[in-house]
């Protein structure tokens, strides 16, 4: 009868390479020669790994952790599609406890590592805004449906392509999304038109702004309206983000340059 090892062995046969999550130093040498590429993602090259993918958020969802690690090795060009790559990770303090044998294919590049790895925001900021407006998508405004636009980084910029709609509730404030009692008054705000405007830092710079960048070249997904469109056209003209929740079909979208880089449904979020 086969023992336990022997099945588990299985796990990591013929692997392409080993995707090693904030790994300690002995853990990584255990690793590092033994003949399939070794990758680390981690928040910092700690172990002086040859091979590395910045992890910018710590993901506590070991399946959008394992996910972000693939997708930024594939952007390296570290992995590509059919490759059979082992994910050790953590799933509870204390070290390593997990391998996970993922089969890489295109369906896991979402465009989520281009989307916080390389966005002149804090990724944090990114998280944080992504969470208003997928809880805003999920819960609605009083059971209602409601749209909203964010636009997050290169504030100043942002704010040169655009004009206000009305008073502006967060002018000379020093507030950051992210506080609870800031994201209920984002919530609030959502009812009515305009941009909230957030800097590279997390800080709320505006609501209520009417953006005001040249649609021509911009091309959307067929459906999206005009939200989606001035959001989009903002990224191409300025280093930000936009994140948008349509009051039409509920879903969150994030434009960078001008295009299209994430879909998320809150309702499966």
């Amino acid at each position: 009868m086969d023992s336990l090892t022997d099945h588990l062995a299985d796990l990591v046969a013929d692997v392409d390479a080993a995707l090693l999550f904030s790994p300690t130093s002995s853990f990584y040498e255990r690793f590092a020669n033994g003949g399939s590429e070794v990758v680390v993602v981690a928040p910092d090259n700690d172990v002086d790994a040859e091979t590395f993918v910045d992890l910018p958020l710590p993901f506590d969802n070991v399946k959008d952790r394992i996910r972000f690690g693939i997708e930024g090795a594939m952007d390296a060009d570290l992995v590509s599609e059919g490759d059979e790559v082992a994910c050790v990770a953590s799933v509870f303090e204390g070290g390593s406890d997990a391998v996970v044998r993922v089969t890489v294919d295109e369906s896991i590049h979402t465009g989520i590592f281009d989307l916080f790895a390389n966005s002149r925001a804090e990724p944090s900021v990114i998280r944080d805004v992504f969470e208003v407006a997928i809880e805003l998508g999920q819960k609605g405004q009083k059971g209602k449906p409601v749209g909203a636009l964010f636009v997050v980084g290169d504030a100043g910029k942002v704010m040169n392509k655009s004009r206000p709609l009305s008073y502006n509730p967060f002018e000379k404030s020093h507030v950051h999304v992210g506080d609870p009692i800031v994201n209920v008054m984002l919530k609030e705000f959502s009812r009515l038109d305009g941009a909230f405007v957030v800097s590279d830092s997390g800080k709320i710079v505006s609501a209520y702004r009417y953006l005001e960048p040249a649609a021509e070249g911009v091309d959307i997904p067929k459906g999206l309206g005009a939200r989606h469109m001035s959001g989009a056209a903002i990224t191409r003209d300025t280093n930000s983000t936009a994140i948008v929740l349509s009051e039409s079909d509920g879903l969150v979208r994030a434009f960078k340059a001008g295009e299209l880089v994430l879909e998320i449904d809150p309702e499966e979020y």
